[in-house]
This record gives structure tokens, C-alpha cells and sequence, in this order.
């Protein structure tokens, strides 16, 4: 994907709908493959997987649905996991249900970060963590993180001895307009999917973005080429 130009949220949105809707790929499988090639720029910042710690921190949406798939990778690679989820287990729906409920069967660590004495009890994860991987909020963020969601970022970023790898976008920055809330999460490695966002561009995104790769997920190269590919 090299020559395509970097694209809107609502572009990204159209070509994942067009994908599911039209060409009839499974949502699932688009997040399966999200999560499995995140899961894999994981790994190649651990030098020994077996002797590390991972903690995926995950809402509600989609974007903690590709850290529950990140979990299951992870884990299957001998890497010790934990998932912290900072919603309601019933707020997860579809895709991200489907994930949830898979970890949660294979008896992977999960943890509930929604309030303040669940978050604090879990800092110690977090600070012993070689990676922490940032599966919060997605391309569909704008405005202000709100609680828990803001806490959560900042545990993240107070976390400083782990390494960050954002999920799609670093939970807090606009992926249009490159603009970070505060708190944003600071990300040493950003795992895109389908293309760059246009707001990646933007100086006030790249401290939040560290390196940036993107990820093919599966969607059709027809379907890129539309916008320049």
C-alpha cells in the first residue's frame, strides 16, 4: 500500500461497508486480520516472547475488538497476556462480542478498569508491562475522551518504562484532523489499517503516532483504487 494516499474516516468507512456489504467479507475476518497483523508488530518488539508481558487495554467498540484478537495472538505465541477492559462486558456487541467471548472461554486474564479503585488496582500491570497495547478508542474518536476513558490514557502514558503500539490511532487523537485531546496516548508504534489517515500528516499528531505502519486487512486492492491507488 505504499502508493495510496492517505484517506478520511469516512473513507475508510465506505471501503470497509463496501467490503462487508457488497463484496460479502465477514466483519470478523476484517478484524481478525486487523488484530493478527497488530499482533505481529508486537512481537517483533519483544525480544524474547516468552519472558514478556503484554497488557491490551480495550473499550467497547471495534478497536478493543482488535485487542481481544491481539490477546488471543499474543497468548498462542507464548507471550503472557493481560486485557484490561475499561466498559461493561454487555456494552460489546458484534464483531468485538464474538472476540471478547472467545478469550473469555480460553480463561485469558481479563480485568475491569471502569472505576477509579479498578484502574488503580491494576496500575501494577500496566508498569510491569514491556508493551502495552492501546486498543481504547478508534478512527470514530472526536472531542474529549470521557470517563474512564480518560484515566485509562493516562495510566497508559504513566506507564513509561512499556512500549506503545496504538491500535489504528493512538486513542484520543483525531484521525482527520491530527488534533490530540487531553489526555491522548502516546504511541511508539501506530498499526493502521487499510491506509494512513489523513490527519496523520498534521505536526501535532506525530509526537501521539510514533512510527506508523499500515496494515492490509484483506479488503479488495478495487476497492483502494477508487481514491488513487
Amino acid at each position: 500500500m505504499s502508493n495510496q494516499p492517505s484517506l478520511s474516516r469516512d473513507q475508510v468507512r465506505e471501503i470497509d461497508r463496501t467490503a462487508i456489504e457488497q463484496i460479502g467479507i465477514p466483519g470478523v475476518a476484517l478484524m481478525e486480520n486487523a488484530g493478527r497483523h497488530t499482533a505481529q508488530a508486537t512481537l517483533e518488539l519483544l525480544p524474547d516472547p516468552a519472558a514478556a508481558r503484554v497488557a491490551i487495554v480495550c473499550g467497547s467498540g471495534n478497536n478493543g475488538g482488535d485487542g481481544f484478537v491481539i490477546a488471543r495472538h499474543l497468548h498462542n505465541a507464548g507471550v503472557s497476556v493481560a486485557i484490561l477492559v475499561a466498559c461493561e462486558p454487555d456494552r460489546i456487541t458484534g464483531d468485538a462480542r464474538i472476540n471478547y467471548d472467545i478469550v473469555e472461554r480460553m480463561s485469558l486474564p481479563i480485568h475491569a478498569i471502569r472505576t477509579a479503585d479498578q484502574l488503580a488496582a491494576q496500575r501494577v500491570v500496566l508498569h510491569e508491562a514491556d508493551v502495552i497495547v492501546d486498543a481504547l478508542l478508534g478512527t470514530g474518536f472526536a472531542g474529549e475522551p470521557r470517563p474512564p476513558l480518560d484515566a485509562a490514557i493516562e495510566a497508559i502514558n504513566a506507564a513509561s518504562q512499556a512500549k506503545v503500539v496504538a491500535v489504528d490511532v493512538p486513542s484520543g487523537l483525531n484521525c482527520d484532523t491530527g488534533r490530540p485531546s487531553r489526555p491522548c496516548v502516546r504511541a511508539d508504534l501506530t498499526v493502521t489499517f487499510v491506509a494512513r489517515k489523513i490527519g496523520f500528516d498534521e505536526p501535532a499528531a506525530r509526537e501521539h503516532l510514533g512510527r506508523v505502519v499500515v496494515a492490509d486487512i484483506g479488503v479488495p486492492a478495487e476497492l483502494l483504487s477508487r481514491y488513487g491507488r
